[in-house]
């Protein structure tokens, strides 16, 4: 929309529609620049002209604009779909199949098995199961968390008793951690399922990328309005300049593939931390590994909270 002279033209329907003033400028068959005002001569309507292809230009960079950014929140939503499919069928199948050919040898009755292979092949079934059960309650998790309808219910807890059970959650795994916790610490506010599966995620993650002789070390310490959980392995660490990609969900640090796992502990235990108040942050464990430290609220500070919602 133009104008020459008087006021403004700010919508088409105050444009001229009197065909004989030949105000308007046809841009192409969907555009039309709509003006008022009086006849231009030959050079000003060449000048209008040229505005007129001009303003064509930058409307239709606006609305290719728009457009993006419409089209981004689909496209980030279809590229997590992608590589959840691609690495759920991987982690999906995997225990599964190792869970089934364990229970498929044990109620084999044409094998006298030994104790000791059958009790191999419960350990196998158990483990695989356990490494299943963890996956769906990741995703499912992960899927609340981004929606905002993960209830987290505060209340104070004593770290000492969350610790063990987060521990048995391993499953035969648990022969590989060391738990240094001391009953003097305070009490924290926190969800206290949900704190169990943050450091059940962080202890798998740590025994995953840790020689097999080396075990994990859990150790607390009270640091002002804060208790300090930390998880540490003698693995290969990560390089400072990666520490944040590493909770970025589908992703491994180094991977080419989703062979080696869905990648979502990490990411989840970020969010459920900071949805009940605190922190995770990593570290380089003093000669060689990473630490995970998750900082929670101390009780103390803070009052009981009922369930809600996190959004």
């Amino acid at each position: 929309m133009a104008t020459a002279g008087g006021p403004p033209c700010t919508c088409p329907g105050a444009a001229d529609t009197d065909t004989d003033t030949d105000t308007d400028v046809t841009i192409d068959e969907r555009l039309t620049l709509a003006a008022r005002g009086h006849l231009l001569d030959a050079a000003d309507r060449r000048v209008l002209e040229a505005f007129a292809a001009e303003a064509a230009v930058a409307l239709r960079q606006e609305r290719l604009r728009e457009q993006a950014e419409r089209a981004k929140p689909l496209a980030e939503a279809d590229k997590m779909r992608t590589a959840l499919l691609a690495a759920v069928s991987h982690d999906l199948r995997t225990p599964l199949a190792s869970a089934k050919a364990a229970v498929e040898s044990l109620c084999n009755t044409d094998i006298d098995w030994s104790p000791e292979d059958r009790d191999e092949l419960l350990a196998t079934a158990d483990e695989s199961l356990i490494k299943l059960i963890r996956l769906v309650e990741n995703l499912l998790d992960m899927s609340r968390l981004q929606a905002g309808v993960l209830g987290v219910t505060l209340q104070p807890v004593a770290l000492e008793e969350v610790v063990p059970h987060a521990i048995d959650d391993l499953g035969p795994l648990r022969r590989r951690i060391d738990a240094d916790i001391s009953v003097e610490l305070p009490e924290i506010m926190t969800d206290s399922a949900l704190l169990e599966r943050i450091l059940a995620n962080l202890m798998s993650n740590a025994i995953r990328y840790s020689p097999p002789q080396e075990k994990i070390l859990i150790t607390a310490s009270w640091h002002g309005e804060y208790v300090e959980i930390r998880v540490i392995d003698r693995g290969p660490g990560i390089p400072r300049e990666a520490h944040d990609r590493v909770f970025q969900p589908f992703q491994r640090l180094g991977d080419r593939d989703t062979h080696t796992g869905v990648g979502l502990g990490l990411a989840l235990s970020r969010g459920l931390a900071e949805a009940m108040g605190g922190s995770l942050t990593p570290d380089e464990t003093p000669g060689g590994g990473l630490t995970m430290i998750l900082t929670m609220p101390i009780a103390s500070l803070t009052h009981a909270a009922p369930a809600r919602e996190h959004a």
